[in-house]
Parts: structure tokens; C-alpha cells; sequence
């Protein structure tokens, strides 16, 4: 279960919200369900499998408003901007693929998993913020990086991606091409 202060984002009759724990109810089954605050004071009753995604609140007032405040902001950004913020281009995205799939193979691991935070750092080489977590959370979730990376799911959340194999990268690249609203792609004049 989550504790009360962090933020999360959930979804609630098909629409995502971000918001504040401000209570938590823990079940018998074990199971538990929060009392979320969002940025415009709206109250909102949820389970536990509602909730997408979560950050610990920082413990100081000043720099939890700062980031919740940021957070808010960071819910609907679009994708174009999710790249520009993470300086995270398509051949980028492309690049990482392939040093995960790499890394796994030196590793003799079946698959390469990677966190937001650990795809921060094989891409920039520095430990992620809570917000570059985030962010970088929303992008790979993007059509564009699901060319290259599929959702590793814990308890119905969304926990870490999974590099894609060669083969099924080419597949996914030509189905992502075909596609008129991506055509002028820069991954697809590769």
C-alpha cells in the first residue's frame, strides 16, 4: 500500500487524475483503498488497482508542493514535449533498445528489463529525478516506444519495460511507419 502524501496518478471511470493520498483503508482481504485529493480539491474513493502510478512525497512542505505542483503539470504533456523535456529523440529511444538488449545478452539474461529510473540512467548516465522518473514512465508507454519496448505489469501496474526482440522491433517499426500520423518520423527513414 501506498502512504498518505504520495502522489499518484489513477484512473477513475476511464479517466486518468492525478492527486494526494489523504487517507488509506486497509482492507481484511489485504487489499486497500485510498481517500486522493486532486489539484483542483476534488475528492476521490479508489482501490488500490486504480492507481497507475506512484512517488513518494518529499518530507519538507516547500519541495513537495514544488514537485506535486510539477507533477500536475506533467500529466497531459504531450509526447513530442515528453521528448524534448527527457532530450529523449526517437534515435535515442532507438539507441537504448539496443544497449538493453546488449547489456541482457553480455548478462546472459533471457530479456532485458528496465525501469524508468534505470532507463534515465543508461540513457543520460545519471540518477533520475522523481519527475524524469515520471516522465520517462509516461513516454515509454507512447506508441513510438512501444516499437521498442513492451510493459512489464506487477499487480496491474505498469513497473518496468521490456526490450523488444530484433525481429519483433522490424515488425512493430513497419506497422508504427505505416501508419500515416507517424510517416514523418525520424525512425522511419532508417
Amino acid at each position: 500500500a501506498f502512504s498518505v502524501g504520495s502522489f499518484v496518478e489513477f484512473e477513475e471511470k476511464k479517466r486518468s487524475h492525478v492527486g494526494k493520498i489523504n487517507a488509506v483503508e486497509h482492507k481484511s482481504s489485504g487489499g486497500a483503498r485510498y481517500t486522493v485529493i486532486d489539484s483542483e480539491g476534488n475528492k476521490f474513493n479508489i482501490p488500490d488497482k486504480a492507481v497507475r502510478y506512484a512517488m513518494p512525497a518529499p518530507n519538507s512542505p516547500g519541495p513537495a508542493q514544488k514537485l506535486y505542483d510539477e507533477f500536475v503539470r506533467a500529466q497531459d504533456t504531450p509526447v513530442q514535449s515528453l521528448q524534448d523535456t527527457l532530450d529523449l529523440s526517437p534515435d535515442v529511444l532507438e539507441l537504448a533498445w539496443e544497449e538493453a538488449t546488449e547489456e541482457a545478452e553480455v548478462q546472459h539474461e533471457a530479456h532485458a528489463d528496465v525501469t524508468p529510473g534505470a532507463f534515465v540512467q543508461l540513457v543520460h548516465a545519471h540518477a533520475a529525478s522523481a519527475m524524469e522518473k515520471y516522465l520517462t514512465w509516461k513516454l515509454l508507454q507512447s506508441d513510438l516506444a512501444h516499437v521498442f519496448f513492451k510493459e512489464i505489469k506487477s499487480d496491474g501496474r505498469v513497473v518496468a519495460f521490456r526490450a523488444k526482440t530484433r525481429k519483433a522491433v522490424d515488425n512493430a517499426k513497419e506497422v508504427f511507419c505505416r501508419d500515416q500520423a507517424n510517416e514523418g518520423n525520424e525512425i522511419c527513414f532508417v
